[in-house]
């Protein structure tokens, strides 16, 4: 569309992005974030709404990186998104970050096949495959996998932020250090608009992959259990 007014955003990883189109200008923010993200979130999204001359009641949509990615990261998105839905009556569109993560390697570097890979910390990452010539509603599935574990195919290449932890124990193929931004958000919006994706935002949730961090936490303990009532030889 010539005239979309969108809103994007993203705190699923230490970069906070930001960014807003009207028709054919965009205007965007990248920062640290982490626990920062909650509190500059909504005073940046208000200074890029401002700066492009529009408020929350005139967009289009608002688009959020559903995750994979940090717990508390993806919650702080969903949350804000939901709230300023509700208020404007806007509805929402949530967006998978590795495919985010996909969309910033082929802008970039013209990639076209990519295995999307995100640290997951814990000795893992998110890992899921987008191929840019296949049909845009071909099914994609995010896994949570030790670095080992990642296969990549003949003729694809490596993109993401996991090549710092773990670059010696992924496949050695072409890589492109890339993370999820609102601007591939933005860019990824039209076509998953399009094909209905958007939601109201009673229905938007964040997309963790991995189930909880508290059962991770009673794994350990049970674990931990059992090793101390395990008699020693």
């Amino acid at each position: 569309m010539a005239d979309d007014k969108l809103l994007a955003f993203d705190t699923s990883t230490d970069m906070l992005s930001v960014a807003v189109r009207h028709g054919a200008r965009v205007f965007a923010h990248s920062g640290p974030g982490g626990a920062q993200a909650s509190a500059t979130l909504i005073p940046l999204i208000r200074q890029l709404l401002a700066e492009a001359g529009l408020a929350l009641a005139d967009l289009d949509a608002i688009a959020f990186g559903r995750g994979p990615g940090s717990f508390t990261g993806l919650r702080t998105a969903c949350a804000v998104a939901q709230g300023l839905g509700f208020g404007a009556g806007v509805p929402l569109l949530p967006v998978d970050t590795l495919q985010a993560v996909a969309e910033e390697a082929r802008h970039r570097f013209g990639a076209v096949r990519v295995v999307a890979l995100l640290d997951a910390r814990m000795d893992q990452v998110y890992a899921a495959r987008y191929d840019f010539d296949a049909p845009p509603d071909a099914p994609v599935e995010a896994e949570l996998l030790a670095p080992e574990a990642v296969t990549v195919p003949e003729g694809w290449v490596l993109a993401g932020n996991a090549f710092a932890a773990y670059g010696e124990r992924l496949p050695a193929v072409t890589r492109h250090a890339v993370l999820p931004t609102a601007e591939a958000l933005l860019r990824l919006a039209p076509a998953l608009l399009a094909a209905g994706r958007a939601v109201a935002p009673a229905d938007a949730a964040p997309l963790y992959v991995r189930d909880k961090v508290a059962q991770t936490t009673e794994e350990r303990a049970a674990l931990k259990a059992a090793q101390q009532a395990t008699p020693t030889p």
